[in-house]
């Protein structure tokens, strides 16, 4: 389809960013919304009350939405922005990752061709705190039995779903979960039969970085606490047999990579990513993420 004759209907794309003193990574992220050309588009910034210069940065960019308060964290400011937005789709772009070119023109087409999607989810580059690329992970398709049993392989900043999708389901649980709101948010969409398309295209860069919480092992340690309590909430059955589903659809995600792209994952990211991993990274939160104890067990 002619990309000239799709420009009057695309979908307004509304992009949340939550953010708390994150001027090391913030002018990149929001630079690269501006560099999409794409044309009904707004960009949300939800600011915990940052004292680092991230204000600042976030005045330079007139265009921007903003509002800088206290609040209880990153999916509590997630949430505020969600339901701020007027777009058709709601994204959240984290304060320290950013859009790939071309990304939410990308986007836009595929609703505009899948009118009868809720959502969808694209591919990531792992990038550092240089922006420098580790690896790209491409995905084949949506499965919630592959979401809750095996491996929550859906990127969130590659997440795109409609207003109406958390108008049916809510936002994001930040009271019951620090670290796992937006897993929790995949499988309810999973559980509500959802109609989730995979964009076959690298849509975020996604950074590991001494200021980000992906790096740090204790956050990685509390999403696995958090994310085993999801797990049982979507029927994964206890011992023995919860770890051979758990296997099993881990290879069924391969299986479906090997189907669509003739390859699969030879070597698994966590390993790729382990060197870029830190006992605790240096991060800003008012959800108390950052008093996490270094010496608990997964």
């Amino acid at each position: 389809m002619d990309q000239s004759s799709l420009m009057p209907h695309l979908p307004k794309i509304s992009v949340v960013t939550p953010t708390f003193n994150s001027h090391h990574t913030l002018r990149d992220t929001l630079e690269s919304v501006v560099r999409q050309n794409y044309p009904n588009y707004e960009q949300i910034v939800m600011d915990g009350g940052s004292t680092d210069g991230t204000l600042a940065i976030v005045k330079e960019f007139p265009n921007v939405k903003w509002v800088s308060e206290k609040d209880e964290g990153h999916y509590h400011a997630m949430n505020k922005g969600v339901f701020s937005a007027t777009g058709d789709i709601v994204n959240v772009l984290n304060s320290d990752d950013c859009y790939r070119p071309g990304a939410l023109m990308a986007v836009g087409q595929a609703f505009v061709g899948h009118p009868d999607w809720d959502g969808l989810f694209g591919d990531v580059v792992y990038v550092d705190g240089e922006s420098k690329e580790i690896f790209r992970r491409r995905e084949a398709k949506w499965d919630y039995n592959v979401l809750r049993f095996g491996i929550p392989y859906v990127v969130h900043p590659t997440l795109f779903v409609r207003k109406t999708v958390h108008d049916r389901l809510g936002v994001f649980r930040h009271k019951q979960f620090l670290n796992c709101a937006d897993y929790d948010l995949l499988l309810r969409m999973g559980r509500a039969n959802c109609r989730i398309g995979h964009l076959s295209a690298f849509v975020v860069n996604y950074r590991f970085h001494a200021h980000g919480q992906s790096a740090d092992l204790r956050v990685v340690r509390n999403f696995q606490r958090e994310a085993a309590i999801l797990r049982r909430e979507h029927g994964q059955p206890p011992g023995l047999l919860g770890r051979v589903y758990h296997y099993w659809y881990r290879l069924v995600r391969q299986a479906q990579k090997l189907k669509h792209h003739g390859r699969c994952d030879f070597i698994p990211g966590s390993l790729i990513l382990r060197k870029h991993m830190r006992k605790k990274s240096d991060f800003s939160t008012n959800s108390g993420v950052d008093k996490l104890e270094a010496t608990s067990a997964p």
